[in-house]
């Protein structure tokens, strides 16, 4: 079997309507999924990380990677891996470039997955949980008025724990407030504080009982800086959804940067580097949760990788919905659980109808810029 073809297919779903609303939500409706075809017939999906230079990654996808893989055979795919980091080494270690081979790679592993007839799980490493406990990782909101309305509506869903993308402590009380004392809540503030501005502030939401505080320092991979705050603040520490390869994960650890790592499987660069990274947290006994915020193939992929993997206590997930599905069997929680697909490969195929009706160009793009 060898590739015919490698295309990058960008899309505009917007998040349907949700009270409350979100200054965020307009940015997040944007998509990347990577279609990788063969000679034998059979169709492989991937996705890469779409919310900010969407057509750049694509062009990423179509003139430096597909080159590499058409005309290869898909199920070499380490061997392929390789290439794509070595041809892409000057420009590509992280960002875009790291986001496009995730895409290529997790559609690698969807054909390799339906080649077999197995769900991907079955390659990597066999079933540890074929149902795993999801959080809800909310939008930012403009009041904590709002951030309470949005946790009490998670809750009304089945979710046992939430996590907020907040940068206020007033927000936090109200959430904690709507939660009650035995929901689990986790704040994610987007890199916006000094060492010591994270070490003021966290000091101030240790009384709210986080399950983590993630992301608290900038610039990201000040790693110093982050284990200074960890030093000094009694809330675990969570980082790592910007970063890419293992390499950067063992510097993490050796920082003592962080309790909790967290790679995003269409950034770090697909699933093996997810796994690589799992290693290197079990070994450090720091806990694995990835990044999710995702309706595609990148969710799936990161539940094949969770069920998978032993240890890994959640899967992050959107509490809303696309306005039409992405897929067309889309992944949903019940309970405040989800269970692993089944169906071969990674059980993310698009609805072939979305692929029309959405389409996303240049003319009209805007970036999404996190504030």
């Amino acid at each position: 079997m060898k590739v015919t073809e490698v295309r990058a297919i960008p899309l505009a779903i917007p998040l349907a309507k949700s009270t409350p609303s979100s200054p965020w939500a307009a940015g997040l409706a944007r998509q990347i999924l990577v279609r990788v075809t063969t000679d034998a017939g059979l169709v492989g999906w991937g996705e890469c990380f779409a919310y900010g230079a969407t057509l750049a990654v694509c062009d990423v996808v179509d003139s430096a990677l597909a080159p590499l893989v058409v005309g290869q055979d898909p199920g070499q795919i380490e061997q392929l891996v390789d290439r794509m980091h070595r041809t892409l080494m000057i420009w590509g270690r992280r960002g875009l470039a790291m986001m496009a081979v995730s895409g290529v790679e997790l559609a690698l592993w969807d054909l390799a997955g339906k080649a077999r007839g197995v769900p991907v799980y079955q390659l990597v490493g066999g079933l540890c949980q074929s149902r795993a406990r999801v959080y809800a990782s909310l939008l930012r909101f403009e009041t904590p008025t709002q951030v309470a309305q949005a946790v009490s509506a998670a809750l009304v869903l089945g979710y046992t724990a939430v996590k907020l993308h907040q940068v206020d402590v007033d927000s936090v009380a109200a959430a904690r407030e709507a939660a009650g004392a035995d929901v689990e809540i986790m704040l994610d503030t987007n890199c916006p504080w000094t060492v010591e501005e994270a070490i003021r502030v966290g000091r101030r939401l240790e009384r709210y009982e986080l399950r983590w505080l993630e992301e608290p320092v900038w610039p990201p991979e000040d790693y110093a800086g982050l284990a200074r705050v960890r030093q000094a603040v009694r809330i675990p520490i969570a980082c790592g959804e910007n970063e890419a390869t293992v390499f950067a994960f063992r510097d993490i650890v050796r920082a003592g940067a962080t309790d909790i790592v967290q790679p995003s499987i269409t950034k770090v660069g697909g699933l093996l580097e997810m796994k690589k990274i799992a290693t290197v947290a079990a070994a450090a006994n720091v806990t694995f949760v990835p990044h999710s915020f995702y309706f595609g193939p990148g969710l799936a992929a990161t539940i094949h990788v969770v069920a998978s993997t032993p240890g890994v206590p959640y899967v992050e997930m959107p509490p809303g919905h696309l306005v039409t599905p992405l897929l067309a069997e889309p992944i949903r929680c019940n309970g405040g659980v989800v269970t692993v697909p089944e169906r071969p490969g990674l059980g993310a195929d698009p609805d072939p109808d979305v692929l029309t009706r959405y389409p996303f160009g240049r003319e009209g793009a805007k970036p999404f810029i996190l504030t």
